[in-house]
């Protein structure tokens, strides 16, 4: 009788324990939302009564931090993978080839699977290989093919379209409404150019940011509308989130601003560069010049300098091949020129991830988030195992961790990470007195 009640134990808690890769795996479904741009503080000096609803209804963390490369496709491919951008290979907003002088514009890069397909599957593709349905709009990523996998259904970005339009945001939440209504998908991405264009064009402080953050705020309360129309208000999980933040750029007259080619000859020196797109910067030296190339780009002003394997750790960058010899960071607000001033962004990004105007936000709310709770900073990488959790599937190798985000969690009949851990050394126990026995 003991023996048959520890077998009957050990198999019960070694089947708990581990989730079922399998459809039939009883879970609620999830809408992921990313606001291009969103800075973590967006919402502090406008009036936003959705947003301070929500922090009543669901889960906001006082801010998150995008991974080292504060741009759209690296971060977003972070949230979506787990993964650091050293692992995953999306290395910058535009596809680029060192060696060819190959540059795409980020745009159109999206539906170039080269670029993407680096031999780490996003969790579109996971979620679909464990028996779930999984869709993509205007997702960066979503409109790749993976070793052969493509995304359930995949809506790609149209490079000629508005990204301000609020009439076409709702319609965009009505068709993902149905899709989960009527098509029973189980995960969505879903993604809004803004308001990384206007922080762009206009800079964070200006009058017209605040005016789409109030449009954002109307969109979240019409999501929530829809939520409850389709009737999915007990059965669908929502995260809000966004790739980095936005500083204001420092421009003539009031500094000088960096011209790298002032201080070395990038024609003679080097073969590659990307130098003129925000904050970070890429080279590549020629033969046997790394070593002037870095001596030069050190002297000058308002930026870092890296030799590729001198990178911090933290960085989690100089693991990956598409990273060049020398990186080039500015510092918090001075854009990178490499022969011309050709910049006219009043605001940008791409600066360092530890930078407060580089944090972004983090919102939740659903059945299997808690109400009224604020949790403590945490890196965006963690996002993605506490996706998994939500729709019970088993992740793929990853550098996150469900330690900063399972306290957001109502654990009311199921299982936690804690009580994961103490049902698998209760199973081993067990098993360990049926070999003895």
């Amino acid at each position: 009788m003991l023996l048959d009640l520890l077998l009957v134990i050990a198999i019960t808690a070694t089947v708990t324990g581990k989730p079922t890769t399998s459809r039939a795996n009883p879970h609620n479904k999830l809408l992921m939302i990313s606001f291009d741009g969103f800075r973590w503080d967006y919402d502090q000096d406008v009036d936003t009564p959705n947003f301070d609803q929500l922090v009543l209804d669901g889960v906001k963390a006082k801010y998150i931090s995008p991974p080292a490369i504060t741009m759209t496709s690296p971060s977003h491919f972070t949230t979506v993978t787990g993964r650091w951008i050293e692992d995953h290979g999306v290395v910058h907003n535009m596809m680029y080839n060192a060696t060819t002088n190959l540059k795409v514009p980020h745009k159109a890069t999206m539906t170039k699977s080269e670029w993407w397909d680096n031999g780490v599957l996003p969790l579109w593709i996971t979620a679909q290989n464990q028996g779930l349905k999984a869709a993509s709009f205007y997702y960066p990523g979503g409109g790749a093919n993976y070793s052969g996998q493509l995304v359930n259904r995949a809506l790609v970005e149209n490079g000629s379209r508005p990204d301000d339009n609020v009439t076409e945001w709702e319609e965009n939440i009505d068709k993902v409404m149905g899709w989960f209504s009527q098509e029973d998908f189980d995960f969505v991405t879903l993604y809004y150019g803004e308001p990384d264009n206007v922080g762009h064009a206009k800079g964070p402080d200006h009058p017209k940011r605040k005016e789409i953050i109030r449009q954002i705020d109307h969109t979240l309360g019409y999501l929530r509308k829809a939520i409850a129309r389709h009737g999915l208000a007990d059965s669908l999980n929502v995260i809000i989130t966004s790739d980095h933040g936005m500083t204001t750029v420092k421009k003539r007259p009031a500094v000088d601003e960096i011209i790298l080619n002032k201080y070395l000859n990038l024609l003679k020196l080097t073969s590659f560069e990307i130098l003129d797109y925000g904050g970070y910067g890429i080279v590549t030296p020629r033969p046997g010049r790394d070593q002037e190339v870095f001596d030069l780009l050190s002297k000058a002003p308002n930026l870092t300098v890296y030799k590729k394997d001198e990178l911090p750790e933290s960085f989690h960058l100089k693991k990956n091949d598409r990273i060049t010899p020398i990186v080039v960071v500015a510092d918090l607000g001075f854009n990178l020129n490499s022969r011309f001033i050709v910049y006219v962004n009043k605001g940008d990004h791409g600066f360092h991830n530890g930078e407060m105007d580089m944090k972004m936000i983090f919102r939740a709310f659903g059945p299997d988030f808690k109400k009224n709770y604020v949790a403590e900073p945490f890196d965006s990488i963690h996002i993605y195992p506490l996706m998994c959790r939500l729709l019970k599937i088993q992740a793929e190798p990853n550098n996150g961790s469900l330690v900063f985000t399972e306290d957001m969690l109502v654990h009311d009949g199921a299982v936690g990470v804690r009580s994961q851990t103490a049902l698998a050394v209760f199973a081993s126990f067990a098993l360990y007195l049926l070999a003895v026995c």
